[in-house]
């Protein structure tokens, strides 16, 4: 087994067929084809099925894959460490964000970071737990930061507690239900609402909190984890979303409402993977965001 054989195997996944992947790799697709070939040979499993819209991986295909992909990206981790010390500690850090420690203690932590190494990119992804999960365990993220989640990956990946971050009600300071003398859950549904996606964690402890006061979900909802979408709605329409403290209270144009959500606290901060140790920039970063949870 060879190094082109990882690279290839990873692109065929990446971009769903042999053909992208020839182009994306500016190589011709025989010999795509023919590493392909000679990779399933060499592991005795199938790794790809064609279908009508390209190829997918095969149950084999998707335990090679992880393994691929995590043995790619320790490879690009040592080259960049490698290249930092010649270069004068530059490198990237890749950082998977949840909506809880987004607004303010991550965006602190990479400011402290720039300052003191200039030259390091920080590349920053959005996306839902399960999203960055996957993307972590194979390495092609270095860092989690947000609300915990419970781990269903096991002995796979650690958690570091850094802070608790309340989560409220918000609306825009305009909001009549800010008028409200004794406002309620169920006096609220009377408005349109934004929730988390249906497969976050913090969704499922919203339809909790609900269904305590025996009540149903808003009918008129929209499902975001977007923050600059969930600003712009707040602003400009009567409608309520769930979101950290800290976003409430940074946002000139937001109010919380005066309605608790106390079954909701949950504490923010940072997944790693279990046994893996942080590259040194990625390693400061978590000290930075320590400091930061620690004013916070």
């Amino acid at each position: 087994m060879k190094l082109r054989h990882l690279v290839v195997v990873v692109a065929i996944a990446d971009h769903g067929s042999v053909l992208r992947a020839a182009d994306r790799l500016t190589l011709a697709q025989p010999a795509v084809t023919r590493s392909l070939r000679e990779l399933e040979h060499i592991l005795g499993v199938q790794l790809f099925v064609r279908g009508p819209r390209g190829v997918t991986p095969t149950p084999s295909g998707e335990v090679f894959l992880e393994h691929a992909r995590a043995a790619l990206a320790e490879l690009r981790r040592a080259g960049e460490r490698v290249s930092g010390l010649a270069k004068g500690a530059m490198g990237t850090v890749r950082v998977g964000t949840l909506l809880a420690g987004s607004s303010v203690l991550l965006p602190q932590a990479i400011a402290d970071l720039k300052r003191s190494h200039p030259g390091v990119t920080v590349a920053v992804f959005d996306a839902t737990f399960d999203t960055h999960a996957p993307r972590l365990l194979s390495g092609e993220l270095d860092l989690i930061v947000g609300r915990l989640n419970p781990i269903t990956r096991r002995g796979r990946l650690r958690q570091i507690k850094l802070c608790y971050e309340p989560m409220r009600l918000v609306a825009r300071r305009e909001h009549p239900a800010l008028a409200q003398q004794e406002a309620t859950l169920a006096s609220l549904l009377a408005y349109p609402w934004i929730l988390p996606l249906q497969q976050t964690a913090l969704r499922h402890e919203v339809e909790q909190a609900f269904a305590d006061e025996g009540l149903e979900l808003p009918a008129d909802l929209v499902e975001c984890t977007s923050i600059l979408t969930m600003r712009a709605l707040l602003r400009q329409t009567d409608m309520i979303a769930v979101l950290p403290e800290l976003i409430a209270t940074a946002d000139r144009d937001l109010a919380p409402l005066a309605v608790p959500l106390e079954r909701i606290r949950r504490p923010v901060g940072v997944t790693l993977v279990q046994g893996r140790p942080l590259a040194p920039l990625a390693a400061r970063l978590l000290d930075l965001l320590r400091e930061r949870a620690a004013a916070i």
